[in-house]
C-alpha cells in the first residue's frame, strides 16, 4: 500500500498539531498500522458483502489513521464517518483526512460508541478490547443487520485493555455474531483477531 505525499503532509501536520503529539505517534507503530492494512486487504477480498461505494463508520476512530489509509487504498469509498468517544480525537482526525474533509467525504465525530446509531453499509470496530462485554452488547444491539461488521481485538494485557480475548475462538464467542470470515495477524507484541459478519 502506498501513501500519497499530500496525504503525508497532513499526516505531518495532524501529529504536530494534536494535544499530545507523543500520544498520537503510537498510532503509527508497526503494530496498529500492519492491523490496518490487512483490515482493508480483508475488506477487498470479502467485497461481495458490501456495495459499490459504501458508507463506512469506524468506531473507536482515535486519529483517523484507518480512515486515511482506507481513503488511500483502491477501494471505491462514496464516505466515512470516524467516531471517538475522547474529543481531542477530533480535530485530528479531521486534520489527517483534510483532503476528504473538504471534499465532503469524512466526518469525525465526538460520541460514545455505544449510543451511536449506524446506518453505514461497512461498520468498523478496532477497540473490542476497550469496551466491557456489557458495552459491547450495548453497542452491537443498535447496528443493523444488513451492515457488514468488521470488529478486531488482540491478546495485550494493558490496564487500558478491559476485555481482550486469548484466541481466535474467544474472540467469536465474545462478539456473537454470524461469522463470515476471520483470522489473525501476529505483531511484535501481541495477536491480532479480526471477524466480518453480520448480526
Amino acid at each position: 500500500m502506498q501513501i500519497n505525499l499530500e496525504h503525508l503532509h497532513y499526516w505531518m501536520c495532524a501529529i504536530r498539531d494534536s494535544k499530545d503529539p507523543m500520544r498520537t505517534l503510537d498510532a503509527f507503530w508497526r503494530g496498529q498500522l500492519t492491523s490496518k492494512e490487512w483490515l482493508i486487504r480483508e475488506l477487498k477480498n470479502n467485497k461481495q458483502h458490501y456495495k459499490l461505494w459504501p458508507n463506512i463508520d469506524i468506531h473507536g476512530g482515535w486519529v483517523g489513521t484507518l480512515a486515511s489509509m482506507l481513503f488511500q487504498s483502491d477501494m471505491y469509498i462514496n464516505h466515512i464517518n470516524s467516531i471517538d468517544i475522547d474529543p481531542s480525537c477530533e480535530a485530528t482526525a479531521r486534520l489527517m483526512n483534510q483532503i476528504e474533509h473538504e471534499a465532503g467525504k469524512f466526518h469525525a465525530i465526538t460520541q460514545d460508541m455505544c449510543t451511536f446509531r449506524s446506518d453505514a453499509d461497512i461498520i468498523i470496530n478496532t477497540s473490542c478490547e476497550h469496551i466491557t462485554q456489557d458495552q459491547f452488547d450495548l453497542w452491537k444491539s443498535g447496528m443493523p443487520h444488513n451492515s457488514l461488521l468488521v470488529l478486531q481485538s488482540n491478546n495485550y494485557i494493558i490496564d487500558e485493555h478491559v476485555r481482550p480475548a486469548d484466541s481466535l475462538e474467544h474472540f467469536k464467542e465474545q462478539s456473537g455474531i454470524n461469522v463470515i470470515w476471520a483470522g489473525e495477524l501476529e505483531t511484535q507484541l501481541y495477536t491480532r483477531y479480526m471477524i466480518l459478519g453480520k448480526q
